[in-house]
């Protein structure tokens, strides 16, 4: 399963490092500075942010981080539209980022939505984590006081 996580891990990493080099080809303007940073902060959030889910202690906190990750490489598509739309990166550079913000997107909100789903929740809405190990790359089991079943996230 390490796999799985380590290849993510990669791949928001290349994907940071894709931002850097994009940003660096920018013409040197006013619009291409603001746009530029703003793509680079989100851009680079993404893998630091996944990395950070994985160490995270609880599913409240997993889903909080990987939330924030579909956000930040959503965000990215967003920067990467405006700068193709505004004819400041060619188009094979504009497909090839927004393609990958875009699965990068999907592949956080699934994640989230397959926390959220199976997260123990009480009444009041607040996660009950009881009993709960954590290991590594943020498997959470949770222990389920009624039948000591154990689900993954």
């Amino acid at each position: 399963m390490s796999n799985k996580y380590d290849n993510l891990k990669d791949r928001t990493k290349k994907f940071s490092l894709d931002v850097i080099k994009v940003v660096e080809t920018l013409p040197k303007n006013d619009t291409c500075k603001i746009i530029g940073h703003q793509l680079l902060r989100s851009g680079t959030s993404v893998g630091a942010n996944y990395r950070s889910s994985c160490r995270t202690r609880s599913s409240a906190d997993f889903i909080s981080r990987i939330t924030i990750c579909e956000e930040e490489a959503d965000e990215s598509c967003y920067w990467f539209e405006l700068l193709f739309e505004s004819a400041y990166i060619p188009e094979s550079i504009f497909t090839k980022m927004h393609k990958e913000g875009t699965e990068l997107t999907a592949i956080f909100a699934a994640s989230a939505f397959t926390a959220k789903k199976n997260n123990n929740f009480n009444k009041s809405g607040k996660a009950d984590f009881q009993d709960c190990e954590t290991t590594s790359h943020s498997e959470l089991r949770i222990s389920n006081s009624n039948n000591n079943k154990k689900s993954k996230i």
